[in-house]
């Protein structure tokens, strides 16, 4: 055989080897190195983030904060019972149960649909910002531009949620001697 068709079969055991095939192409940067990791190494997605539990918490506040990577959205809620069920998702247009459309700061809207009501079996408000439209000052985040509260209904609450664009976000519910936490990070870039 010949040296060529011999180095042809040694690259082709060592792709194999590799878990790799002839047509595999591996992207190298400029300075001929593999692309870099995610930004901060955040892997979270787009994509809608469900929780389907049915608590009969309910919501007392929401707050936002700043981090390295991303910017938080706190909604705090009463209850201990299992984790609070939600469905946080990139939508065109924000609306509450009427269908009516909630205009929002920003280049992308999230629907923050809570499985807890903002009112006691009685009916008294446990949640009732003094503006509805911004329940928090946003200004200066990197990436949110509007926080609204836009109803409650029938033991589900709605928040809106504008951020700068459609980027990388989780949801997570966190346990706590006051309650639970249902926590939104969107991060800064992808």
């Amino acid at each position: 055989m010949s040296h060529t068709i011999i180095r042809g079969i040694r690259s082709k055991a060592a792709l194999a080897v590799c878990g790799l095939t002839a047509a595999t192409v591996i992207p190298l940067a400029a300075s001929g190195t593999a692309h870099a990791a995610p930004y901060c190494g955040i892997t979270w997605g787009s994509t809608a983030k469900v929780a389907a539990a049915l608590t009969s918490d309910t919501v007392r506040g929401a707050r936002t904060g700043q981090h390295t990577c991303y910017d938080r959205l706190v909604i705090d809620l009463g209850g201990y019972g299992r984790s609070t069920g939600y469905r946080v998702r990139y939508v065109s247009t924000v609306t509450g149960p009427s269908g009516t459309p909630v205009s929002l700061s920003g280049g992308a809207r999230l629907q923050i649909d809570i499985n807890a009501a903002a009112t006691h079996s009685q009916g008294r408000p446990t949640y009732r910002p003094a503006d509805p439209r911004h329940v928090a000052n946003v200004a200066g985040y990197r990436t949110f531009r509007q926080v609204a509260y836009v109803s409650s209904f029938e033991g589900y609450t709605t928040f809106g949620l504008g951020v700068r664009a459609r980027l990388p976000m989780r949801a997570f519910v966190l346990q706590d001697p006051q309650g639970q936490r249902l926590v939104i990070d969107v991060a800064h870039q992808w």
